[in-house]
């Protein structure tokens, strides 16, 4: 039963499981791809979300885990790097496409850790009312057993491994993760390069958020800052700069629609960003998935009553408030 649900919950959940299609491929055929990005450092890519890879005299430490599928593939990448046991996994947020390996990483003995909305999403399970999927519970197994508020700091590997939660943006449990002596970054969902971005809104997702969070990444970045995004190749902080003016000419143009009173269908039709397409419209969302969840988002941001935002359908169960994570000035420098 435990496996089960497990399964269920991978195949449903929101980001690149959406899709008919990708919930129906062969996972056989998923390549595991390592990429060094810093001494100990590596990003995996595979199936679903960008997975951060630290290694060293402690054991590897894992920054998600994609697919329950590909989990036996990932065990394979990391011992191809290092034959320590993998002691740590860290989820960025609660999407299958990050979390979806938790039951097979646990079973080896590896401790999960993730921010407090994490675990109560997984709790909860979700009708999403954007994106038209309902995601039950998570299986026991596959739960974080430590959880944070704000921030944490592992001290493995000679590494610093600071995570720290920002307010509601791509979902309302997202962490960022830096590994601050190889001045590296994990943004999670926080950065797709160069997509539009999956915006979870019945999740706490929030267009405004996420150009927050994209100017936390960029205030704690250097100029030779290594980011791993959530999806996409390898990224620097210019990337994270574009992406952020993206979004923020994103809400510069969807946002008087809005307050016009215009739907969802009406903003589509509009075709607001059509001058962008051609470079962000490529990856797993295209324009007119991306505008609807804009306009979600800015609905709700703007207190604007319509019968979407009143339904309060797609919110999973209440999630507790959270003390605010530092602000950017605060946040120490990888």
């Amino acid at each position: 039963m435990r496996s089960a649900l497990t399964g269920t919950f991978v195949a449903l959940a929101i980001a690149a499981s959406l899709a008919p299609a990708r919930a129906q491929r062969d996972w056989s055929k998923v390549e595991v791809k390592t990429i060094p990005v810093a001494p100990g450092i590596y990003m995996l890519q595979g199936a679903g979300g960008n997975v951060g890879l630290s290694v060293g005299e402690d054991g590897a430490f894992l920054v998600d885990d994609q697919y329950a599928p590909v989990s036996d593939k990932i065990k394979a990448a990391v011992a191809a790097v290092t034959p320590k046991p993998i002691r740590f996994l860290l989820n960025t947020h609660w999407h299958g496409d990050h979390v979806g390996g938790n039951e097979a990483f646990a079973a080896g003995g590896t401790l999960i850790v993730a921010h407090d909305n994490v675990r109560t999403r997984m709790l909860a399970g979700q009708l999403n009312e954007l994106m038209k999927r309902t995601i039950p519970p998570a299986a026991p197994a596959a739960l974080p057993v430590v959880t944070f508020t704000d921030a944490v700091t592992f001290h493995v590997n000679g590494e610093e491994v600071y995570a720290f939660h920002v307010p509601p943006a791509h979902t309302d449990g997202d962490a960022v993760v830096v590994f601050r002596h190889a001045d590296v970054i994990h943004t999670g969902d926080l950065l797709w390069n160069p997509m539009y971005p999956v915006l979870d809104v019945p999740s706490g997702g929030r267009l405004s958020g996420m150009i927050a969070a994209a100017d936390q990444i960029l205030a704690i970045a250097g100029p030779q800052t290594k980011i791993i995004p959530g999806h996409g190749e390898l990224a620097t902080p210019a990337d994270v700069r574009a992406f952020r003016d993206m979004l923020t000419t994103v809400r510069e143009r969807v946002t008087p629609l809005v307050k016009a009173g215009k739907s969802a269908d009406e903003v589509v039709a509009a075709a607001p960003l059509a001058d962008l397409d051609a470079k962000w419209g490529s990856g797993y969302m295209k324009a007119a998935d991306f505008l609807r969840a804009a306009h979600m988002s800015l609905v709700r941001e703007l207190g604007i009553v319509t019968p979407v935002a009143a339904t309060g359908v797609g919110s999973a169960a209440a999630v507790p408030a959270v003390t605010p994570p530092p602000s950017p000035a605060a946040t120490p420098r990888p």
